[in-house]
This record gives C-alpha cells, structure tokens and sequence, in this order.
C-alpha cells in the first residue's frame, strides 16, 4: 500500500503496521491510552486493519490477553474482523472483554 498521501503518526502507524513485527505492534499499542484522542484510536484501528503476517498476529493475541483494557478492546476487533472467534471467546471467558466488545466489528 502507498502510504504517501498519509502524514505524522498514521504515516508510523501504517508503516508500522505493514512491517508487523511485535515491537511494531508494541508501537501501535502503545498509542491507546486512556488519554488517546478518538482520532489517535480511529488511526490505531486502522493501522491493525493492515497487520497480515503471523508474528503481528500473536503479537496482537498477546494483547488480546495481557493488555490494558483498551489495548484488548481494539485487539478484540481485529480478530473479530479476521473471523477469529476462537481467541475472542477465550477472552471474553476469561472475562477480559465484555460481550459487547466480544462482539463488536
């Protein structure tokens, strides 16, 4: 993907994410805090959207189960959006997303 007409820290954050290594990932998630303004997580979403190799996948499970709860809100979403239910159902077991997120989109 060209990411030329992106700037500042979507331009990171998709850069980040098309390499989708686990310290890229630690980048992304680093970005959702409490204090994180709705368009820094509307950026982090979509730059998870673009994670498609597989250690970027176990790094965003990680944070699926030892996150914060935002960082396990927005990892929750990129496995439901892949259709990887198995890892949100394990999570919502163990009581770490709630059901709406657990079945959020």
């Amino acid at each position: 993907m060209s990411n030329n007409c992106f700037k500042g820290l979507l331009k990171a954050l998709i850069e980040k994410a098309e390499i989708g290594t686990a310290q890229d990932i630690d980048f992304i998630m680093s970005k959702l805090t409490q204090e994180s303004s709705l368009a820094v997580t509307r950026y982090v979403d979509y730059a998870l959207g673009l994670v498609t190799n597989s250690d970027g996948f176990e790094r965003i499970k990680h944070y699926l189960f030892n996150g914060t709860l935002i960082q396990r809100n927005y990892a929750s979403l990129y496995f439901n959006r892949l259709g990887e239910w198995k890892y949100v159902k394990e999570a919502y077991e163990k009581g770490l997303i709630d059901k709406i997120q657990a079945y959020a989109r």
